[in-house]
């Protein structure tokens, strides 16, 4: 595995190598020595699988409220998925900046976001698996939103017309955000 740290300190883009022949492929999608030699250790206590049907959906920009804050590592495994991250974590040099990956099934790359990164995601293929390992139990009592659409942010999404869920629809601006929580602590 090689480790890139994106311009989010503490996100990193994860390559896989995969070693492939004539049968197919066999790569290791996680190694705990490998995470601990750069400082990413962590227990890993839920694993979630998301499938989304249909071309140009996205859920996001989701985040959890401390305690129940989330490290997550997220890879695909169908179709292609563009992945936004933003930092919302109040003490960062880097807080209200994002940063963007395409993972796909095809390029096998990974992303490791630490707590207190919202993560969005949209689909740029019809059937679309997603798998992401946490280190924190779900609490929905917890969760958050930031619209995925935001002016502040101006995050550069692939679509302009995307399909959402209620929830996402109906998202706090980052101006709420700060103005109600002023930043996440990690």
């Amino acid at each position: 595995m090689i480790f890139n740290e994106t311009k989010i300190k503490g996100v990193y883009d994860i390559d896989t190598e995969p070693h492939e022949d004539k049968r197919g492929f066999f790569m290791r999608t996680y190694d705990d020595k490998k995470f601990k030699d750069k400082g990413l250790n962590r227990d890993w206590v839920q694993e979630n699988h998301s499938f989304s049907k249909h071309k140009n959906i996205i859920r996001g920009l989701h985040f959890q409220f401390k305690p129940h804050g989330e490290t997550k590592l997220v890879r695909v495994v169908s179709g292609e998925i563009y992945v936004v991250f933003a930092d919302l974590r109040k003490d960062s040099d880097t807080f209200g900046k994002w940063g963007s990956i395409t993972l796909s099934k095809d390029n096998r790359k990974m992303l490791y976001a630490p707590k207190g990164i919202a993560m969005g995601i949209c689909t740029m293929t019809e059937n679309c698996a997603l798998l992401y390992k946490m280190d924190n139990h779900y609490a929905p009592e917890s969760q958050g939103a930031i619209r995925w659409n935001d002016p502040d942010l101006a995050i550069e999404w692939p679509i302009d017309d995307p399909i959402l869920s209620e929830r996402d629809s109906e998202a706090m601006s980052f101006k709420e955000f700060v103005e109600k929580h002023v930043g996440l602590e990690e």
